[in-house]
């Protein structure tokens, strides 16, 4: 099926080049990480977590969003998602892959990354974070290789891949626990310190996920033959509504605990987050534009409009995309750092290396997905023509 990938028209080999131009300028600038060390980042020894794990953070939420389409269509036959699924697990491969590479970039020393497979330590939420996510990314190749082939072949599925679709929906809930434990479990940083940390963590990814695969697939509609179908798109879009209102009430939650509570150790990062503390309000005017872009989303999400009209559905999930990735990203990373145990106040700024390592992961993630869309739309197209 790879050779799909090696046929396409100006525009698509145009894309992959610019993403291949971005992609080495990620590299140059990894390069010069690799030789000067950490040093070109804006992390200290106060705030050891910056841009990089934010990112990792958003994305894992994106690649666990695939449940969404992948329990509807494999558990209850909804037969809209036939078309969206191997969008929703394409995704996932291409999220999981960036993943990986920010966590790599992040460590500095690039062969710490094998201390994780040479000495497996189980009392490490590090080694559970790397075993799920290795697993979820074999998980959805193997899924994707075996259903397409079928469908490529005109035969059902073998019988054996049932149950590892269904063990992928448990495994897509568990990656972004994982996640959320990683944070919970440092009890000396108390905004993180929080029992509903982790389902709020998959209420923004059900609302950000599907926000991505709205516009994917309406990309996907407008580019080639393979129409997704408006019944598969209106229900993502309730999806998004109702995630997004449980992550938006979450986040009240958080803030009434611990801005009520006069807790000094909980109310200063939410003072801090969305009023500055001591001067100090780098993050204020992105927190601010980040629940605007929330509300106002939800909102329209919740009138005819954004379901008639198809340039406000697309509006509105890029708003979506943008309030979590803002919340869940720096939001949720840096601020847990500010203030610190001891009550230091550092702020935190990435650096241009920073943000062209992560261009160039990102480019790198999206070359990985245009080139799987390619292979499944040329597919789909033989198949309908033939």
């Amino acid at each position: 099926m790879l050779e799909k990938a090696l046929k396409g028209s100006p525009n698509y080999w145009g894309g992959l080049g610019i993403l291949g131009v971005v992609m080495l300028i990620g590299l140059g600038a990894y390069l010069k990480q690799y030789d000067e060390g950490l040093t070109v980042t804006g992390l200290s020894r106060d705030i050891p977590w910056g841009f990089y794990i934010a990112q990792f953070t958003f994305l894992v939420g994106v690649a666990a969003s695939a449940v969404m389409v992948v329990l509807p269509y494999y558990l209850h036959d909804y037969k809209a998602f036939g078309r969206v699924t191997v969008i929703g697990e394409f995704l996932a491969i291409a999220a999981v892959s960036m993943c990986m590479l920010f966590i790599f970039v992040d460590m500095g020393q690039p062969l710490r990354v094998l201390n994780l497979m040479l000495y497996p330590s189980p009392n490490s939420l590090m080694f559970w974070d790397f075993v799920v996510m290795t697993g979820y990314l074999l998980l959805n190749v193997v899924i994707t290789q075996v259903t397409f082939g079928a469908e490529r072949k005109g035969v059902a599925p073998p019988n054996w891949i049932r149950p590892v679709i269904i063990l992928s929906i448990p495994w897509a809930i568990s990656i972004h626990t994982v996640t959320a434990f990683l944070y919970s479990g440092l009890e000396a940083r108390a905004f993180w310190m929080t029992a509903i940390l982790a389902p709020r963590f998959l209420a923004s990814a059900f609302a950000s996920g599907p926000a991505l695969l709205i516009i994917l697939c309406t990309l996907v509609g407008s580019q080639t033959n393979c129409q997704i179908g408006g019944k598969a798109i209106q229900k993502l879009r309730q999806i998004v509504t109702y995630a997004l209102a449980v992550n938006i009430f979450f986040v009240l939650v958080e803030l009434f605990t611990g801005i009520y509570s006069h807790i000094p150790e909980h109310m200063e990062h939410f003072q801090y987050l969305f009023f500055g503390l001591e001067g100090r309000n780098a993050l204020v005017p992105w927190m601010w534009t980040s629940q605007v872009l929330g509300v106002g989303a939800l909102v329209l999400l919740l009138l005819p409009v954004s379901g008639r009209n198809q340039r406000v559905l697309l509006g509105v999930c890029v708003a979506v995309i943008t309030s979590i990735w803002i919340e869940k990203g720096l939001g949720m990373v840096v601020t847990g750092f500010i203030p610190s145990p001891l009550g230091g106040l550092m702020e935190y700024f990435p650096t241009v290396p920073e943000i062209l390592i992560s261009l160039g992961i990102y480019a790198t993630g999206l070359a990985i997905l245009t080139v799987l869309l390619k292979i499944a739309t040329t597919i789909r197209e033989e198949l309908e023509t033939a």
